[in-house]
Formats: structure tokens, C-alpha cells, sequence
């Protein structure tokens, strides 16, 4: 009997096999394809060939592994349609590593088993109301934004809903946005649970991927918290997905395959018949306009834990406050950090940029040191003594003979968190001060840090915005924010949206034991209501405002972009071939195109980049148009495209 088989691969088909055993959609065996063995899965639709006539060959081996569930097949089918990525690379999306993991020994599943938890916690009568809210349909699918204040109790609530789904026998997925956040998480995790969920993103062990994928598949495993990938794991029977900080745009995928988690969440939800919980201080424009158009219910926590205040705000105008001699912290920032200390607060002085300075040029021959592989300048790194490109991870030395036959005479322009804590260091030299960036979190070292946070060893932070996804520093009561007016620049769509999210998320972090507690902004903007909107205690005002300008001007959530993105080591190839395809789509479809341009970091990994945008009614059913345009589309040797629908960054 002949059987269409799923292979993880680029091809967008599953492939005709014969077997003498009877095999049903969902179940994993091992086939031949080329010269290799390789592992498969029975698919729900064979091949379109037309006539073509190929040898069959026989499937060698169905293997004893819980089959994929149809909801599972279904949601696979769907996620390469709607992202147009090839049926094969969604497939890969879900094996490990090409692989389908039968059951491990019974005692690998120990530390993951359910037990009875010693400590009970108590909800306040606000979150009480909203957890009714939360599990009032939790038999069906149904979306459901838990909208609550930095500090109210938003993860106890959403634990609740858990623990019910639980003790039904179903499982539970907790997607978050960042890897650094997974650590801190566990420990509440099990400390209201009492047991141990399983922890899934790229970091975790290949043998420990094995025991979660089959535990997850035979139903011993309860509980996953995971990064974007945790989406596609096998789930014998999920009750329940929650998406904590459901705005962070961490969830969209930009390597490999694109995707946003977030939206594939929900997809999987509805595939699977079951609820999702979206939780945040405050939503995705996006999430916001399905609230609005009444296709997602929503829940607030207007107070915060234990009723602490939220921080005050203060600007610090730089026009008329100087900077102090050599730093870019002005005088009065100084004096209202020397105060906060005195009082026992931890300081957090806030910047957005990695490395020591964004900008490295030699005051003789005025050469800019930019990477040799991306039209980026080159950041200038300090603690490793290095200039690093933030792209494709370039590593050079600072020393250089310069143009004019001498040795370099560096300038260092711009501040980013190294520069800032080497000027903190020298203010304030008998207080302990660590940086608080992705190059000192994502190491082994990042946990002691933590904890030391914590327990108030550190008396000054100095951060990116890595310091805003939700962690709990209890005696965290002044924020210093010193680049406001680099982040509220520029020509990015969504810049006022991200701005909102990240000032709330940062502020959150401030006075969550009740202590009192301010955040300052330094800025040249003598016109406050740039952070008066971005710092208002209901971000819902904004958001109206803000879907009112979308509609008006056809942007996003109201219409659907899709990025194509041609890139070649040949830039007069590259031009020829954007223009070509420019040309095909336009015979094809009756959209609004707009490009060819250069993107606005032309080249990237010696690879020069070309864009185009297709602006679609979200009723054109555009994916399936591109596709077959795409078909017809050869892209050249060399060449590479890629497909990005609901874009977020374009650079």
C-alpha cells in the first residue's frame, strides 16, 4: 500500500513510500532517501506530481514512538502555509535533531513528577476575580490577555490556572521570550508547585532534549517552560499555552525559518481546541486591535502586590542641568543617586547599547572602523579588548597602522554600558557596580549574578534592555534613564510601541516591595510629553491613540506585510534579479509593492541585501498568491531569498 511520508527537508511534499504494514497519519518510521536512513513522519496528503512516474521505495521500519497527533499534523500544515516555509522544514522544526525519541528509562521522568506542594498561596481579591475570568473556558479554544501592572502578581494568577489544568491529567506550555529569564523562573515555578518543570531552549543538553521530547510524547511530563521552539514539541495532551511578556518581539524568529511564536501559539491553540493565556504589563499593538475587535477576552491587575506604589518619574533637562567633567551623567543625576544611596536602594542606570562605545575612529586619518562584512560600524568592547560586530559576530583588534603611516590615534564616540559603568566605578568607587547586558547574563556566571542582585550585595546595575523582561529585584528603587532620546528617534514603525513596552517593563522593576521609588530621565528634549506618554499608568490611552494613526495610514495590524529579502555576494547581480522579481510579482497580483530599495543595513556577512514589501488587505489570502509566484521565481546560484510575513524589523 503506498503512503505519503513527511521527511524533514527544504521540500514542501511528503514523498510516496510502500509499506506491507498498515500505517496512520502521525506515525514515525524510518525510510531511505538518497543513500542515507532517515526518520519520517506518515502525512495527511500525498504529492501533487501531475504524471510523473518514479520508483517507490518501501518504507524499512515504522517505529514504536506515541504517533503526532492529527492537531499536531494540522498545525504543522497550517504554520508552512501561513509563514510560506517548505511542509519538510516545519517537520524539522519538531524532530530532534532529524530524529523522533522513543521512551526513555522511567527514571529519567523523576525530577519532573507531580508531587504535593507544602506552601499555599493565597490570591488577593483582585486576582482572584481575573483567575475566575481566566479558567471560566478552559474546556475550548479561546485567546485571553491578562493585562497587569509591573509587580501585580501576574505569574501567581496564570500558576492557578495551571495547577487546573494539571490535575485534569492535561499538560501546560509557559513560552517566554529570553533564555535568561528561564532560570529565575524555575525557582518560583517550584516553589509554588513543588516540582520541577521541564526547561527546553538551545542551552539545555542533547540527553535531557531526549528525556523532555519522549516524556512530552508518552505523557509524563506535565509542564514545559521553553523558548520559541518549545512550540513544536510533541504533546500527547495539552490543555494549555501561556505566553509570558507576549509583546516582546524575542518571539519573532529572523534566523532559519521566520516565524512569531506569539501568533504560532495561538495558531497551535486553536489546532489543538484549547485555550491560550497571553500575559503582559502591556500588549502587542496587535493583541490590543483582536481586544478591541472583540476576538480576545481580556483580565487587568490594576494593583500591584501588596499595594506598592509604582515609581514617581522625574526628567532631568541636560539644557540646564550640565554633564559632569569627562561623563555622560549629569551633576544632578549624581546627587539624586548619592541620596538614593544613603537611603540603602539599589541604582540601575539604564542604557541601550552593548559594549563600551558604538563608534571607533582615528583622529588622524578620520578612518571609522566599520566591519568588513556588514555595512555596520564596529563596537568597541572594552572588557574583551576588542572590536565586535553586532551581525555577524566579526572579531578584530584595536591595534591598526593607520592611513597615514603611523599608529592609530582612537576616539571613542557614543557611550555604551561598559563606558557608563567605568564612569559609575569612578563617581561612586566604594559601591559594588556589575554590568547587566546579554554578554555577562548568558554566562555560567549570570545565576551568582543574579543572586547577588538579589540579596542587595550590588548596589549599582548598569543595563540594557535585557534588565526589563521581568526580573525581581527587590531593592531595586532608582532608575537612571540616560539614552531616551536615542530610543525615541528614528523611522522604525513600531519604535513608539517598543518604547511604551520597554519604559513600563523598566519601571516595573522599581519599588516592588513598597518602598518608595523614582525613575529619571536625562534628556535634551525640553518638550516632556514623549515620556509623559510613554511612563502614563493605563498604556490602553496610548494604544488607542496609536491603532487610530495605523488605521489611518494603512499600517499594521490593519493590513499584512510580507518582507522579501533578496541577498548575494553580487551587487549588480542582486539589483537585476530584484528588479526581475519585482516584475513577476506585479504580472501576478493586484497588491500595493513597494522596493526594490537597499535595506537599511545593506550588507550583512559579506552578503549584499536587496528588499521588497507587499502591503495585502488581510482578506487577500496573500501567502497563497506568493507561493505559486515563488514557483515560478528560480532564484540563481548563490542567491539567497527570504520570506518574512508580519515583519517586525526591517532592517
Amino acid at each position: 500500500m503506498k503512503y505519503p511520508i513527511l521527511l524533514p527537508n527544504i521540500f514542501d511534499h511528503p514523498f510516496t513510500y510502500e509499506s506491507s504494514l498498515r500505517l496512520k497519519t502521525g506515525e514515525y518510521v524510518n525510510v531511505s532517501f538518497g543513500r542515507k536512513t532517515i526518520t519520517g513522519v506518515v502525512w495527511d496528503q500525498f504529492e501533487k506530481n501531475g504524471n510523473k512516474k518514479f520508483e517507490i521505495k518501501s518504507v524499512k521500519e515504522k517505529l514504536n514512538i506515541e504517533p503526532l497527533k492529527q492537531n499536531t499534523v494540522d498545525f504543522l500544515n497550517w504554520f508552512s502555509e501561513y509563514n510560506l516555509v517548505p511542509l519538510g522544514m516545519a517537520l524539522k522544526l519538531h524532530l530532534l535533531g532529524g530524529k523522533a525519541i522513543e521512551k526513555q528509562k522511567d527514571i529519567e521522568y523523576q525530577k519532573y513528577q507531580i508531587k504535593i506542594k507544602k506552601e499555599q498561596f493565597n490570591l488577593t481579591g483582585e486576582q482572584e476575580k481575573v483567575f475566575k475570568e481566566l479558567v471560566k473556558h478552559d474546556n475550548s479554544f479561546r485567546v485571553h490577555l491578562l493585562q497587569g501592572t509591573t509587580g501585580s502578581g501576574k505569574t501567581i494568577v496564570y500558576f492557578k490556572a495551571i495547577e487546573k489544568i494539571i490535575h485534569k491529567g492535561q499538560q501546560s506550555l509557559i513560552l517566554l521570550p529570553e533564555i535568561g529569564l528561564t532560570g529565575e523562573f524555575e525557582k518560583k515555578f517550584k516553589n509554588f508547585f513543588g516540582f520541577e518543570a521541564a526547561v527546553w531552549h538551545s542551552k539545555i543538553t542533547p540527553k535531557r532534549k531526549k528525556v523532555i521530547w519522549s516524556g512530552l510524547a508518552n505523557g509524563e511530563i506535565k509542564v514545559v517552560i521553553g523558548a520559541r521552539s518549545a512550540l513544536f514539541l510533541p504533546f500527547n495532551k495539552l490543555g494549555l499555552i501561556v505566553v509570558d511578556e507576549e509583546h516582546d518581539q524575542s518571539f519573532k524568529q529572523d534566523e532559519g525559518v521566520t516565524y512569531n511564536a506569539r501568533d504560532m501559539a495561538v495558531a497551535r491553540a486553536n489546532s489543538e481546541n484549547i485555550p491560550i493565556n497571553l500575559v503582559t504589563a502591556v500588549p502587542s499593538i496587535e493583541t490590543y486591535a483582536n481586544i478591541k475587535n472583540k476576538k480576545y477576552s481580556y483580565s487587568r491587575l490594576i494593583n500591584r502586590y501588596k499595594n506598592a506604589k509604582l515609581p514617581k518619574h522625574h526628567i532631568i533637562d541636560l539644557n540646564q542641568n550640565k554633564l559632569a567633567k569627562k561623563t555622560f551623567i549629569s551633576v544632578k543625576t549624581i546627587e539624586k543617586v548619592e541620596a538614593h544611596l544613603k537611603k540603602g536602594d539599589q541604582i540601575l542606570f539604564f542604557i541601550n547599547r552593548r559594549g563600551f562605545a558604538p563608534y571607533v575612529l582615528c583622529k588622524k586619518c578620520l578612518n571609522v572602523f566599520s566591519c568588513p562584512n556588514c555595512s555596520i560600524n564596529l563596537v568597541y568592547h572594552k572588557n574583551k579588548k576588542k572590536l565586535l560586530c553586532h551581525y555577524c559576530g566579526y572579531l578584530s583588534i584595536l591595534e591598526r597602522k593607520c592611513k597615514k603611516d603611523d599608529i592609530c590615534d582612537f576616539v571613542f564616540s557614543g557611550p555604551g554600558v561598559e563606558k557608563i559603568a567605568e564612569e559609575v566605578k569612578t563617581l561612586f568607587p566604594n559601591k559594588k557596580t556589575i554590568i547587566f547586558s546579554s554578554d555577562t547574563m548568558n554566562k555560567a556566571s549570570g545565576k551568582d549574578i543574579l543572586d547577588k542582585i538579589i540579596l542587595g550585595e550590588i548596589n549599582i546595575l548598569v543595563g540594557t534592555q535585557l534588565i526589563s523582561k521581568g526580573f525581581h529585584f527587590p531593592n531595586l528603587n532608582c532608575i537612571i534613564v540616560l539614552d531616551i532620546d536615542l530610543t525615541s528617534q528614528g523611522h522604525d514603525l513600531r519604535s513608539a510601541e517598543k518604547n511604551l513596552q520597554l519604559y513600563h517593563q523598566l519601571s516595573g522593576r522599581a519599588g516592588r516591595t513598597g518602598k518608595p521609588a523614582n525613575v529619571y530621565f536625562q534628556t535634551f528634549n525640553s518638550k516632556p510629553e514623549v515620556i509623559d506618554q510613554i511612563t502614563s499608568a493605563d498604556p490602553f490611552k496610548f494604544l488607542d491613540h496609536e491603532l487610530e494613526l495605523r488605521k489611518k495610514n494603512n499600517l499594521p495590524p490593519y493590513e499584512r506585510f510580507v518582507s522579501l529579502i533578496l541577498s548575494s555576494e553580487n551587487e549588480k547581480k542582486l539589483d537585476l534579479e530584484s528588479l526581475k522579481l519585482k516584475k513577476i510579482i506585479l504580472n501576478s497580483i493586484n497588491e500595493k509593492i513597494l522596493g526594490p530599495v537597499n535595506a537599511p543595513i545593506f550588507k550583512i556577512n559579506r552578503k549584499f541585501r536587496s528588499r521588497l514589501l507587499i502591503r495585502a488587505k488581510k482578506t487577500s489570502k496573500i501567502q497563497k498568491k506568493i507561493k505559486i509566484i515563488l514557483k515560478e521565481f528560480k532564484t540563481p546560484s548563490g542567491m539567497k531569498l527570504t520570506v518574512d510575513v508580519d515583519p517586525i524589523s526591517f532592517n
